[in-house]
């Protein structure tokens, strides 16, 4: 009995790594709310929401993993006067800019997910986290601006029904640049360093977070689920 027990263990073990999903691929989009958060708005989240909407593109890998890809575009501002913070000769200013985004993240469901297989334990719904990395573009002054953010994320998603999917993701992106807030300069003061302390990684203030529920629809079908990675 022990022995049958152990063997039914590694089956169980193997099945989850090596089962996927029926189908390789999602394709879809979203839409939701953006948020910013730098030197105008340093403790509050969600003061100042935007618009964002975005096109995503995902990778099953296994019941667990999944790549995906993001193009979104939005709406970040903000407003000095209600940051918290006093700058210098007391000036305030605020701000209001477009941007795009191309993004990359890789993602693990903690529940095996898919709503086949249930003999594997596999469920129609599982909370996720995610991680990667992105790319965002503003213009500031009629100029292009790029950037590199590092994306942190949760999520939850839902087999709505066969080949659909819903889901609602929210994600903090740690921006590398420091001019996502700048703003046009008066006076020799804006918002690009306004204590006038050069940026850097470290004091670099720049962050966005976004939330959006999306819908996707599968495609690709495997030719064996059981050989998934």
């Amino acid at each position: 009995m022990n022995k049958q027990f152990i063997a039914i263990l590694l089956v169980s073990a193997y099945s989850n790594i090596a089962f996927a999903q029926e189908y390789k691929y999602e394709i879809g989009g979203g839409t939701g709310a953006s948020f910013y958060m730098g030197d105008a708005n340093k403790s509050a989240p969600f003061l100042y929401p935007g618009w964002t909407g975005s096109a995503i593109y995902r990778y099953t890998i296994n019941f667990h993993w999944a790549v995906k890809a993001n193009a979104s575009i939005g709406r970040l501002w903000g407003n000095t006067d209600q940051s918290g913070n006093r700058f210098p000769f007391e000036k305030g200013t605020s701000f209001s800019r477009n941007f795009g985004e191309l993004g990359g993240q890789m993602e693990f469901n903690f529940f095996p997910y898919s709503d086949k297989y249930s003999y594997l334990g596999t469920k129609p719904y599982t909370p996720y986290v995610l991680v990667g990395g992105s790319v965002t573009m503003t213009t500031i002054e009629n100029s292009p601006s790029l950037s590199v953010a590092i994306p942190l994320g949760i999520g939850f998603k839902y087999k709505l029904k066969n080949r659909w999917n819903v889901g609602g993701e929210f994600s903090v992106k740690k921006s590398l640049g420091d001019k996502l807030d700048v703003t046009q300069k008066n006076a020799g003061w804006d918002l690009n360093g306004p204590y006038g302390i050069k940026s850097s990684f470290l004091k670099n203030q720049d962050w966005y977070l976004q939330a959006i529920f999306y819908l996707t629809w599968e495609f690709g079908l495997r030719s064996d689920p059981c050989h998934g990675m």
